[in-house]
């Protein structure tokens, strides 16, 4: 018998595949030498929306896991794939669509959810690129709920890449990960769509040079650990 996406056959493979990717990033990702930079924008305990190129998803998905955070995902097999393996890191359910499927019950979604004290991420070269190509959405979906806009730089090194569309890459097991929160971006709630374009353009530029600071932070040296530091890298 054929499986239809509904099937109860096709529901339980993505469970098994969401539960088997989420355990093997679990696993890789607790050897990893982590560091977190920037002013952490969980701390005051307010929603905000973060941005991530759609490459860094995999440190990203194990770096926020188990805090019921929302990524946005698109309304496809793919969507479905990465909403299966997020739910089983912790995860909230995704809010779902794209600029071209779903896109305006995606913004009502989150809006609602952040107005409820919600952090909702979104991939904004996502879903179908072009990668490091930001869309528009982000800067939308924080100017609509007046909410800071995060962006967040994420390098690794030595690290898998895949030969994907947007250059996703996953670290190996004890690589150095380095994640670094921006400085948030804060959208007027009726900004004009000029000023929407050069806020989309500012995330864009941010992200790109937050990722190559990373990148040539992880060219120098490892440094020799200090006794009672903290730092897990």
């Amino acid at each position: 018998m054929r499986l239809t996406r509904g099937s109860l056959g096709d529901r339980l493979a993505l469970r098994v595949l969401g539960f088997a990717v989420a355990w093997l990033l679990r696993a890789v990702g607790a050897t990893w030498r982590l560091r977190l930079s920037g002013e952490d924008p969980f701390a005051p305990g307010t929603p905000f929306v973060g941005a991530v190129w759609h490459r860094g998803l995999l440190v990203a998905a194990h770096t926020w896991r188990n805090r019921g955070l929302g990524v946005s995902v698109s309304r496809s097999r793919d969507g479905d794939r990465i909403d299966a393996v997020l739910r089983h890191l912790g995860f909230a359910a995704s809010p779902r669509g794209s600029s071209s499927r779903g896109g305006s019950a995606l913004l009502r979604e989150a809006i609602r959810r952040i107005r409820a004290g919600e952090v909702i991420a979104l991939l904004p070269d996502g879903p179908r690129g072009p990668a490091g190509v930001a869309k528009a959405g982000a800067v939308v979906l924080a100017g609509a709920c007046g909410a800071p806009l995060v962006p967040v730089g994420i390098a690794a090194r030595p690290c898998l890449r895949f030969a994907s569309w947007d250059g996703a890459f996953l670290p190996l097991p004890f690589a150095r990960v380095r994640c670094h929160y921006g400085t948030p971006l804060h959208v007027p709630k009726r900004a004009s769509a000029e000023e929407v374009e050069a806020l989309r353009g500012e995330l864009e530029a941010t992200l790109h040079r937050l990722d190559a600071e990373l990148e040539r932070s992880l060219e120098r040296p490892t440094p020799v650990p200090v006794a009672g530091s903290s730092d897990r890298s």
